[in-house]
């Protein structure tokens, strides 16, 4: 595929995945008959998503290979995985470096839950938030929990959330579960998100941490979960790693470490700072419980 990297403004997707040689790499890998449909899946997301669409051609691409080749279609609708921009330092083939904004490959907590489901190893897999007076009693030494689940759907909307619960039981019997209070999950996403921090300290509402908390919270304790206790088949050690990552022509993920684009002077925040921060930071997810419960103490002391 072209190179991209001193694109000033990369070519209209559109028009790029026209191309034939782009055409048929496609066809070898979705195939003749889906080719059509995962080509508009794409056109259309980057069309709804203007920062998307200054994302180099190649990014958004590999991206919806890997959630194709996991059995995961692109879409609004289904939301198993997302595209999320942000920038990146790449350097041409004369070895200077460039700017580049490329698109993540991001799973969704349902993504997570129906490569689970697939799998064919889980007898019961839930993964839900907990509103206010519904945790009983809790034990992290012993893992005893207990609930009195409010069952008017109506009422149970209007209770603040306190935590975020996920469990799944194997058909051979084991059982595990994962209870993250929403003191513990603020306090990881204060330290650990860049996104979540800029948007707190500029009262901004641009990242899925501030625009959807209880989604991105709800992923978190099932990939917790599954990723520590749970059989994981090819597709989900696939998208497990992958997560977060840009995906390279090689299909192996690219972890940055994105910095806040902060104007030393004067502290100026720069609009590309969300895009390019936005939950990228695989370590976010990987914490033991006893640096979560830490990290909260600290915080909420």
């Amino acid at each position: 595929m072209a190179n991209e990297i001193t694109q000033a403004k990369p070519q209209g997707i559109a028009t790029w995945l026209a191309n034939p040689k782009v055409k048929e790499n496609v066809v070898s890998v979705v195939g003749d008959k889906d080719a059509q449909r995962f080509i508009s899946s794409i056109v259309s997301a980057v069309q709804t998503n203007p920062t998307l669409a200054e994302c180099t051609n190649t990014s958004i691409l590999n991206a919806a290979l890997l959630g194709q080749s996991l059995g995961l279609p692109q879409s609004p609708q289904l939301a198993f995985f997302y595209f999320v921009p942000y920038n990146n330092n790449k350097k041409d083939s004369s070895g200077k470096t460039h700017q580049v904004k490329e698109a993540t490959f991001q799973m969704s907590w349902k993504g997570y839950v129906q490569l689970a489901m697939r799998s064919g190893q889980y007898k019961k897999l839930n993964v839900t938030d907990i509103r206010e007076g519904e945790l009983v009693s809790y034990n992290p030494i012993t893992e005893e929990i207990t609930f009195d689940a409010e069952t008017d759907f109506a009422k149970r909307e209007s209770l603040p959330v306190i935590g975020y619960y996920a469990m799944f039981e194997l058909k051979n019997g084991f059982s595990k579960f994962i209870y993250w209070s929403k003191a513990q999950m603020e306090a990881h996403a204060s330290k650990y998100s860049k996104s979540y921090q800029s948007d707190k300290k500029y009262n901004a509402k641009k990242s899925f941490w501030t625009t959807d908390f209880d989604a991105m919270a709800k992923k978190t304790v099932i990939r917790q979960l599954i990723s520590k206790y749970g059989v994981m088949s090819v597709e989900m050690q696939t998208a497990y790693t992958s997560d977060m990552a840009v995906i390279g022509e090689d299909g192996k993920p690219d972890y940055v470490d994105n910095k806040p684009q902060i104007t030393p002077a004067t502290d100026v925040y720069t609009e590309s700072v969300v895009a390019d921060v936005e939950a990228t930071e695989k370590d976010w997810f990987d914490a033991t419980d006893d640096e979560i419960t830490a990290q909260a103490n600290e915080v909420f002391k």
